[in-house]
């Protein structure tokens, strides 16, 4: 038997406040972003921006519908718009926030497993990471190069592209 161990690395900033000037636009694109979230049913509201290598910032925000499972993430709804729209402008970064009235959230929320995938599949499509920053209001921001940060046995067969 062999015994293996994996380790993650990511910057946690106290307030998106101490990020660089970029990063935290991108974050208030994020806070944006999360406007136009349609949540009646979790309350949960998630908005999520790409910063693209044009400058362009696409907002994206969860859309959710009665009948479940037929809603969306928000970083899903950015990045399938980035897809359609802009394939050959390469995303930078993509900040991502969550907000709800029902209680006060303390950390950051990651993306769930289908986003990471989706965010995966991108980056191997533009062949270089993207920066994620997942921050909360009124606490830290974390700042991870890459989808590897959160999958580091993401799913991609190389034979299945031809």
């Amino acid at each position: 038997m062999i015994n293996h161990e994996l380790k993650i690395n990511f910057a946690e900033y106290p307030d998106i406040t101490d990020l660089n000037k970029s990063d935290y636009a991108l974050c208030k694109e994020a806070v944006k972003a999360m406007e136009n979230s349609h949540s009646p049913y979790s309350k949960f509201r998630v908005g999520a921006a790409l910063r693209l290598q044009s400058g362009k910032i696409i907002h994206g925000s969860n859309q959710e519908n009665v009948a479940y499972p037929s809603g969306l993430c928000a970083e899903r709804v950015a990045l399938f718009y980035w897809g359609a729209n802009h394939p050959d402008d390469p995303i930078e970064a993509m900040a991502v926030t969550a907000h709800t009235d029902e209680f006060e959230i303390l950390q950051p929320v990651t993306s769930c497993g289908s986003c990471l995938q989706v965010l995966a599949e991108y980056e191997k499509k533009q062949n270089k990471p993207i920066e994620i920053i997942l921050f909360c209001a009124n606490g830290p921001a974390w700042v991870m190069n890459g989808v590897e940060s959160f999958l580091p046995f993401l799913f991609f067969e190389n034979r299945l592209i031809s």
